[in-house]
C-alpha cells in the first residue's frame, strides 16, 4: 500500500517560483490499480517522483507498505518497481542483460534472474528480442525492458509513469492485460495517464489531477456521479475543468 499525505513540491524558474503539485492526497491499496489522471503538465510526474524517492517533497508525507521514504528510502526502493517518464536502457547489452543488471543491483543470485527473467519474458512476450542489444529497439520494446526490469525484485508496489505513451495498438492491449495480472497477483498499481479512456478502462480508483492539486478521488461511477454526467469523459471534463490534454 502506499499513503500519500499533503505533497508539495515548488521549482525555481527563471520567472518565478512554480508550484508543480500542492497539496496532493491519496491512497494505493494492494489488489487495486489507481490510475493518476490528468492534463498535460498536471502534475502527475513530479508526484511519481516524490514516491518513488527521485525527488523530495518540499512538505508532506508519503509511506510505502508503512515506511515513510524520508526515513528508510532504501527499504522504500526495494518495495518498488517504477517505469519512469525516461525509457533508457543500455544500449550496448541486450534485454536480457539490462534485466540481469538490475536483478545483480537488487542483490539476487543467477538462478532467481535467470527464473524471473523467463517468467517475465513470456508474460510481456519479449522471446523474440531477449537477447538482442536494446540498440535499436522500437518504442514497445525499450518500454517492454524497461518494465522487466523493474519487476525482476518482485516488487509488491509497482508505479508506472504513462506506460503505454508512444505504443502502437497490439502492444498496448497486452500491456493492459499485463497491468490486470499485476492487480489479480495483489501488488499495488500506481499509474498516470491523460488518456482517459485508459485509466477509466483499468483503474479501481481514479484521482484526477490539474494544476498541480487534486480535483476528485473515486470510481468511475463515483466520478459520474459527482459532477452530475451520465458520460464519464464529460464527467472528467468537468472535474478538471477544461478539455485541454485528455484524450478519450
Amino acid at each position: 500500500m502506499i499513503d500519500v499525505q499533503n505533497l508539495h513540491k515548488s521549482f525555481k524558474t527563471k520567472t518565478g517560483l512554480v508550484q508543480a503539485v500542492r497539496g496532493v492526497s491519496f491512497t494505493a491499496h494492494d489488489g487495486e490499480i489507481t490510475g493518476l489522471l490528468g492534463p498535460n503538465g498536471a502534475g502527475k510526474t513530479t508526484t511519481l517522483r516524490m514516491l518513488y524517492t527521485l525527488m523530495s517533497p518540499d512538505q508532506g508525507t508519503v509511506s510505502v507498505d508503512g515506511i515513510d521514504i524520508q526515513k528508510d528510502a532504501t527499504a522504500v526502493r526495494q518495495r518498488l518497481g517504477v517505469l519512469p517518464d525516461a525509457r533508457g536502457v543500455y544500449k550496448r547489452l541486450s534485454a536480457r542483460e539490462n534485466i540481469a543488471y538490475f536483478g545483480e543491483l537488487h542483490g539476487l543470485d543467477a538462478a532467481t534472474i535467470a527464473s524471473r527473467t523467463a517468467k517475465l519474458a513470456d508474460t510481456l512476450g519479449m522471446e523474440d528480442f531477449l537477447d538482442r542489444r536494446t540498440e535499436g529497439f522500437s518504442q514497445g520494446q525499450r518500454t517492454k525492458t524497461a518494465i522487466a526490469r523493474a519487476l525482476i525484485h518482485d516488487p509488491k508496489n509497482v508505479i508506472l509513469d504513462e506506460p503505454t505513451n508512444g505504443l502502437d495498438v497490439m502492444t498496448t492491449r497486452g500491456l493492459r492485460n499485463f497491468l490486470l495480472q499485476l492487480r489479480a497477483e495483489g501488488r499495488c498499481v500506481i499509474f498516470s495517464s491523460h488518456i482517459m479512456q485508459e485509466v477509466a478502462a483499468l483503474c479501481d480508483r481514479i484521482v484526477v489531477i490539474a494544476g498541480g492539486e487534486v480535483k476528485a478521488i473515486g470510481t468511475p461511477d463515483e466520478l459520474r456521479a459527482r459532477a452530475g454526467e451520465e458520460n464519464l469523459e464529460d464527467a472528467f471534463v468537468q472535474l478538471i475543468g477544461s478539455d485541454e490534454g485528455l484524450h478519450a
